[in-house]
């Protein structure tokens, strides 16, 4: 007997795309007839190779953006769809540092596993515009972007990047030689060069980005992170900051994507005050200046630079005691809001400006010197952090804002035992008295002004890029440092030739770093460290990128991969740009998605590109989590206890509400029933148990390997299942029985083609070549409209549930039209290629299926020109009747009274009542 066997089908299929070249990209798109550009540029986050492969939350992206791929491609658009891999960072290293096993080499063996797992599953990727940032075809224009960014400056006036050689030079400056001009510019590059605190991990020895430190140790391995000072290359992002926030109106992002970019950008408009501290003046940066007045102290971050100048002798020790132990905190632990307030006083007062008095500064690691200025004005009775701090150090709480009288805390903010932080009206504030929180505001800003103590501002919570690691598995910076005779570096830096591009990574046999800040690439031979140039001796710069640098630009190189001449060509990229769907995880909503952006509004300023923005719709494909895990309770003489009425005491332990010791018993997914919003207890159902999804992991066991899931259901299974599982955004836990259950649909589309009762491999006797009846004929053409949007509209769940149902309609047909099974068979190929691809041959088809034409509807083949009522007599269905949709009351009654069975089983009777609803049901009371 001729079965599904998708063992058999889905490499012969496979290996015909590649051969045939299905998937290839057009060099530029097709133009419609109205001289339109009919593209569409589809693309995945592409992924990091791990040494683990795929798992089955990996799919679910890529199978959405295959989906609209071959979608729109059967629409007759030309459509770019590439994959690549983000192929530099710390895991490769690691294995190098463990096994000494060069990080190409097992870069590389990851990378072809990967795309082993990518064909499998079907993908129809441009398999020639493969990538890897580790390719040195690909980093040497990653170099070659990092000198734009170094050969720009902003322009604030005219709000864009501009060549270096163009940033006008004071006349002092110019009188001063080639030095001063070279350190004025430097001064003011994008890409420039800064005594930057960084979290600095001796065990990894290499500085990490905020975002690769948690809860003060390193993400990868785990090991303690320390701030500490040193010479970085930063990238410029924050001249950006306002065309970056305004860019996001343009886009059609999730809104809340879109939010957490405004926050971290974070855009404050407020003053900068300045406190005068003995010979220094100590800048500070508040949204608030109308609570001037409340200053009581001060609070300087571990880190500022004045720190040390500010504490007196006989408090540097204490001092210095506490900045080291916050040196080992991350941003997170110092700034969560439960956490009790520390702090160190340095032994110095500052003067509040508006009031003539001193006030104390401390040192606390609630303040970060990387927001503002690194130093605030402390207001306890209006700031929640400073109200805290106050308390615990018992410091003064002065209240200068008198909060509505109709608020319910009122008294508690009027008698110390809350900070009120809204607006009110001014009070013990000297000449602002009773003025509105907005007014004070305006008015103490301007005074500031006018007495040099202070002026507007705007500020920004972002800051400039952190761009230098210490490792060796990056991309080497293209920049020379010139040295004298000696080896001294003179401080004057050049970028490598662009003709000269790559810098390749030299030869190291030892990969372990120093365990000191010291970048291991300073280990290698004089040969790669030292060039000579127009007769001067330069050093190489022996910091890496980070692996953020590779993933930055790689949609464009997408576009024009072959290119040895030329970052991209300009017909592509005006061609192509932008990305019309870009498709991945929402944990990369901020940073990645922010510098992506950057990178590409200065390629727009220098003229590289055409867009002002590289990705137009973005989506976030939920996580899938591991199967469901389900958890009842039982008491310790075995008796089963209801969920609800178990909880956990002081120590962690379970007990009932009463106090009683339970036990956790894993159930199997035989033993519960779903009942509600929960799950009960097969055996008794008024017991409800646990149940939870945890996020896939190695460490938890519940990882699911698609290699598994494709030897046993087939790549189309997995594919149709993803999509089946819920919406594309939603989180969604893995279930095998649903993988299952979906094949059992697919076994369901063969046999509606081939014979099941044959032995020979034939088509189905049931398959014929007349026309569809009407019901068939509405039932195909409501499926193209349904499938045809909801795909449009990446709604994938919903046109595979319409596409079931349209199997299940045509199972029961006697007779199945051949051009109707064709046409659903290219409806479903985007879901289910292979599938598709051999049923559409055996129906005599040529080629491949993805090149016929999307079908189209027919709205008159929608109306309904009669529909099957029911008639009860008593509440109770005897029979049926078909009538317009639209017929009257009258008419409906009429049609049932004289059906032969009704009469029959009314003969004698009464009718006491006629309930009829048109187009719903006729219901006969008798007696």
């Amino acid at each position: 007997m001729p079965r599904y066997n998708p063992a058999e089908i889905e490499p012969r299929w496979q290996a015909f795309w590649e051969s045939d070249r299905t998937f290839q990209t057009p060099k530029l798109p097709v133009a419609g007839e109205d001289g339109s550009v009919r593209k569409r540029y589809i693309l995945d986050m592409f992924p990091y190779p791990s040494g683990d492969g795929l798992h089955v939350g990996h799919p679910e992206g890529y199978t959405a953006t295959d989906i609209t791929a071959r979608f729109w491609r059967a629409r007759g658009e030309s459509v770019l769809h590439p994959m690549g891999f983000d192929a530099f960072g710390l895991p490769a290293e690691e294995h190098a540092i463990k096994t000494g096993e060069h990080p190409r080499i097992q870069t590389q063996r990851n990378i072809d596993n990967f795309t082993r797992q990518l064909k499998m599953l079907g993908f129809s990727y441009d398999w020639d515009r493969v990538l890897a940032t580790t390719d040195e075809s690909y980093f040497r224009w990653t170099q070659f972007i990092f000198l734009e960014l170094y050969d720009t400056w902003f322009d604030v006036e005219q709000q864009k990047g501009r060549p270096i050689a163009e940033l006008p030079i004071p006349q002092d400056i110019a009188a001063q030689g080639d030095a001063a001009v070279a350190a004025y510019q430097d001064e003011r590059r994008l890409a420039y060069q800064d005594d930057a605190l960084v979290n600095w991990c001796p065990k990894l020895g290499t500085v990490l980005a905020n975002e690769e430190v948690q809860d003060g140790k390193s993400e990868v391995g785990g090991h303690p992170v320390k701030r500490i000072p040193l010479r970085q290359w930063m990238l410029r992002i924050t001249s950006y900051a306002e065309r970056l926030l305004e860019g996001l109106d343009e886009l059609d992002w999730p809104l809340g994507i879109k939010k957490l970019q405004q926050d971290w950008i974070g855009r404050s408009t407020g003053a900068e005050v300045d406190f005068v501290a003995g010979d220094h003046k100590l800048r500070v940066y508040t949204t608030r200046p109308d609570t001037l007045f409340g200053a009581t102290y001060m609070v300087i971050a571990p880190e500022h630079p004045m720190a040390e100048v500010l504490t007196t002798a006989d408090q540097k020790s204490a001092v210095a005691a506490y900045c080291e132990k916050a040196s080992f905190k991350s941003d997170r632990e110092r700034t969560e809001g439960d956490k009790v307030k520390t702090g160190v006083f340095t032994g110095s007062h500052a003067v509040n400006p508006v009031t003539g008095k001193p006030v104390p500064i401390w040192i606390a690691d609630y303040v970060l010197a990387g927001y503002g200025t690194g130093a605030i004005m402390a207001v306890p009775a209006h700031d929640v952090r400073d109200f805290e701090f106050a308390k615990q150090f018992d410091l003064p709480i002065i209240q200068v804002v008198d909060p509505p009288k109709k608020d319910p805390d009122y008294e508690a903010y009027t008698t110390g035992k809350k900070c009120f932080a809204g607006h009110g009206v001014a009070i013990n504030s000297g000449p602002y008295d009773g003025m509105k929180t907005s007014e004070v505001k305006h008015a103490i800003t301007e005074w500031l002004a006018q007495h040099d103590a202070g002026h507007e501002a705007v500020n920004y919570k972002l800051r400039d890029w952190l761009f230098s690691r210490q490792r060796f598995w990056g991309e080497p910076f293209p920049i020379l440092h010139e040295v004298d005779a000696d080896g001294n570096p003179t401080g004057i830096k050049r970028g490598v030739p662009v003709d000269q591009l790559p810098v390749r990574l030299p030869d190291l046999e030892d990969f372990k770093p120093h365990g000191r800040p010291e970048p291991p690439l300073a280990k290698a031979d004089d040969d790669w460290l030292y060039v000579n140039i127009d007769g001067k001796r330069y050093r190489r710069e022996t910091n890496t990128m980070p692996q953020w640098a590779g993933s930055c630009w790689y949609y464009l190189r997408y576009i024009d991969n072959q290119n040895d001449k030329a970052l991209i060509d300009p017909a592509k990229e005006k061609a192509w740009m932008p990305v019309d769907l870009y498709v991945g995880g929402a944990e990369h909503a901020v940073l990645h998605l922010l510098y992506s952006r950057f990178w590409h509004k200065v390629l727009f300023d220098r003229g590289h590109v055409t867009t002002t923005e590289p990705f137009g719709k973005l989506v976030n494909q939920g996580m899938i989590l591991g199967e469901v895990e389900y958890t009842g309770y039982e008491t310790e003489s075995g008796t089963p206890v209801s969920a609800s009425d178990v909880k956990r005491d002081v120590d962690g332990n379970f007990v009932t509400k009463t106090g009683d010791p339970v036990t956790a018993k894993s159930l199997t997914e035989d033993e519960v029933d779903k009942k509600g919003d929960g799950f009960v207890l097969r055996a008794d159902p008024k017991l409800r148990i646990d149940s939870r999804a945890h996020k896939m992991s190695k460490s938890r066991g519940n990882v699911v390997n698609p290699d598994v899931i494709v030897r046993e259901f087939g790549a189309d299974s997995l594919r149709l299942y993803e999509m089946f599982m819920g919406p594309l955004e939603a989180t969604k836990p893995w279930a095998m029985t649903g993988v299952g259950g979906v094949k059992n649909f697919l076994d369901r589309v063969w046999r509606m083609v081939v014979d099941q009762d044959s032995d020979d491999d034939i088509l189905s006797p049931t398959l014929t070549g007349d026309a569809c009846d009407e019901d068939q004929n509405r039932m195909l053409h409501a499926t193209i409209k349904k499938v045809t949007e909801d795909t449009e509209n990446m709604q994938f769940n919903t046109a595979i549930a319409r596409m079931m149902e349209f199997t299940n309609f045509f199972t029961r047909s006697e007779k199945r039209p051949v051009q109707a099974i064709k046409t659903f068979l290219i409806l479903l190929a985007p879901y289910a290629p292979h599938l598709c691809e051999e049923l559409h041959r055996r129906l005599g088809g040529e080629g491949s299926i993805t090149k016929e034409a999307w079908p189209t509807w027919d709205e008159a083949a929608l109306v309904e020109t009669s529909i099957e009522v029911p008639v009860q007599i008593n509440g109770k269905i005897k029979t049926k009747i078909n009538i317009a949709p639209d017929a009257s009351k009258e008419a409906l009654a009429e049609l049932a009274l004289s059906d032969p069975k009704v009469k029959e089983l009314i003969e004698g009777k009464t009718i006491v009542k006629q309930i009829i609803v048109p187009g719903r049901l006729v219901n006969l009371v008798i007696k």
